[in-house]
């Protein structure tokens, strides 16, 4: 979830704290490795500010002014915005590292100031070439309800808007040659308004089923216009209900909200294939309790990112307790993906882009 976006859920009092932090973080992320490097490269005082505006501005001018531009060159400079806010924390923590070396005396101000810069775009360049290319994970699983074998692949916070259509096609083209039986979208698949249908055509190529759930970032965004332009294309949308994709096996989506109970409140209402194999997405990894209370046999998230860059993992974990991988309760499985694609910097640093395929088989 985007701190903007977000930020529009609250009310008064959740939008002046979640100013009042975001624009605090402006101070370790941004106004301090600039100044400070600055400061140990013998720059002068104009020559840092013109370089200190703006990257200081550059959140401002990405989530707010350039969310929902449309012409190319302006969605490159949003890009680059976000890969300055991807690299922040790296160089906080190599700055942070270097001044412990400067205060020890191990190491020359001007010297610890190049390595900071050095390392740290070393470590994002290598964070951009992860991002850009998703690993194929996959997860072995049994169950006594398949009638026959079930091969799933499940994609999850692709993003198209802030990533691109070609980034689309060369996912799907990574797809195919796993030979899914279905292909499971769980969410925040798309991330800006008006995504045009001509972006999102090369799902109308695939000759397996497609089903979809919703995330927050659909929400957010031109949700109904998504929904029609999905379903265009072939795709079958699950928002809170149920299909048999064949007599063994049941798929069921349920629509992202920010409420713990939704997956309990809404499978109370969806009638659920008691003897078959019950596949259920939601797009945030909450509700497992209530997903094995009613049965279900595996259930697919994301959202997480699993913080995509270090140390954001660290503060994912503060709100959910399921973050990434394979949880199990009673007889219920439930896999939390890091994601397809990124939300904001294309970078993953501590964590990978992934393509989930799922080989079940059957339990004699």
């Amino acid at each position: 979830m985007s701190g903007a976006e977000s930020a529009r859920h609250r009310g008064p009092s959740g939008m002046l704290l979640f100013m009042t932090i975001f624009l605090l973080l402006h101070i370790p992320l941004f106004i301090y490795p600039v100044f400070r490097l600055g400061d140990w490269l013998g720059l002068g005082d104009l020559l840092v500010w013109i370089t200190a505006l703006p990257i200081v501005l550059s959140q401002i001018i990405s989530r707010w002014l350039l969310r929902k531009v449309r012409q190319e060159w302006l969605k490159r400079l949003r890009q680059f915005a976000d890969l300055i806010l991807g690299i922040s924390p790296v160089v906080l923590i190599n700055l942070l590292l270097a001044e412990i070396a400067v205060a020890l005396g191990w190491i020359a101000a001007e010297s610890a100031a190049w390595t900071v810069l050095a390392v740290s775009f070393l470590i994002g360049g290598l964070g951009v070439l992860v991002a850009l290319y998703p690993l194929v994970k996959r997860v072995n699983l049994r169950s006594s309800k398949l009638a026959m074998p079930l091969r799933i692949v499940q994609i999850t916070d692709v993003h198209i808007g802030s990533r691109s259509a070609r980034f689309l096609e060369e996912l799907l083209a990574r797809i195919v040659p796993l030979e899914p039986d279905l292909l499971c979208i769980t969410g925040d698949f798309i991330d800006a308004w008006a995504v045009p249908e001509k972006e999102l055509v090369a799902l109308r190529n695939l000759d397996f089923p497609i089903y979809f759930s919703t995330g927050n970032h659909e929400r957010y965004e031109d949700l109904e216009a998504i929904l029609a332009r999905l379903e265009n294309l072939g795709v079958v949308v699950l928002c809170n209900r149920a299909v048999m994709h064949r007599d063994d096996v049941q798929v069921i989506g349920i629509d992202d909200q920010d409420d713990v109970r939704q997956v309990e409140r809404e499978l109370a209402n969806i009638p659920l294939a008691e003897r078959s194999f019950k596949l259920l997405m939601y797009h945030r990894p909450v509700g497992l309790e209530a997903a094995a209370s009613a049965g279900i046999d595996l259930m697919l998230s994301g959202h997480t990112h699993n913080g995509q860059i270090f140390p954001f993992n660290l503060l994912v974990k503060r709100v959910f307790k399921r973050i990434v991988g394979m949880y199990s309760l009673s007889d219920t499985v439930l896999y939390v993906s890091q994601g397809t694609g990124t939300w904001g910097p294309v970078m993953r640093i501590g964590t990978r882009s992934e393509i989930t395929l799922f080989e079940l088989e059957k339990l004699e």
